[in-house]
């Protein structure tokens, strides 16, 4: 119904914004990493939107990009995760990071989110695995060095064995690879090398 609203900052929660629309003040839903990436008091923005309709209530769930508002327009899609569970999820990572981890597998990422269990995760991943679009060069390039089913396809053993290392450590397949990944120089470096620079990404 409401594509976007573009206004000034007025107000930020944790979970929600008031932006002032020409006087009118608009309560719109976020998540804490909307909120964390979102300008100052005062300062102009653009959200993206949907409008949730109920008999006790008239919402609008608001997202810094088109690619946020599809993904969590596909989460609440998935049985069990309604506009809320979408923006837990959409809490402790953002949308590119979601398709991340939906595409690798990973229920560890996606049940950190509060009243996310392992089961709703993999149903996410189930749901949505064939349905994600992956416009982004860098999530595709993150992509081809992840899982398929449980087989690591870094591409060089090294990269492979920190990342193998990383998750006996805890963390998850999603933080792991693209910790790796992130790490400049890395074709002159040993597994041991890769591993402690990416331990340093993690802090």
């Amino acid at each position: 119904m409401i594509a976007y609203v573009n206004g000034i900052v007025e107000d930020i929660a944790e979970d929600n914004v008031v932006l002032d629309v020409n006087g009118l003040g608009y309560n719109i839903k976020i998540s804490a990493d909307t909120a964390s990436r979102l300008p100052g008091i005062g300062e102009p923005v653009k959200l993206y939107t949907y409008t949730c309709v109920r008999e006790d209530a008239f919402l609008l769930y608001g997202f810094l990009t088109r690619s946020d508002l599809e993904i969590f327009k596909k989460l609440i899609t998935v049985n069990g995760i309604g506009p809320k569970g979408g923006l837990a999820i959409l809490s402790v990572m953002d949308g590119d990071d979601l398709r991340f981890a939906i595409l690798s597998g990973d229920v560890k990422a996606i049940s950190k989110a509060p009243g996310i269990g392992s089961k709703t995760a993999q149903r996410v991943i189930l749901d949505l695995k064939d349905k994600i679009s992956y416009d982004d060069t860098m999530i595709e390039k993150e992509i081809s060095a992840t899982v398929s089913g449980n087989s690591f396809k870094a591409d060089t053993p090294q990269k492979k064995e920190a990342i193998e290392a990383l998750i006996s450590l805890g963390y998850g397949q999603t933080e792991s690879t693209k910790a790796v990944n992130a790490i400049e120089g890395i074709e002159n470096m040993d597994s041991g090398a890769i591993l402690k620079a990416a331990l340093k990404k993690m802090f």
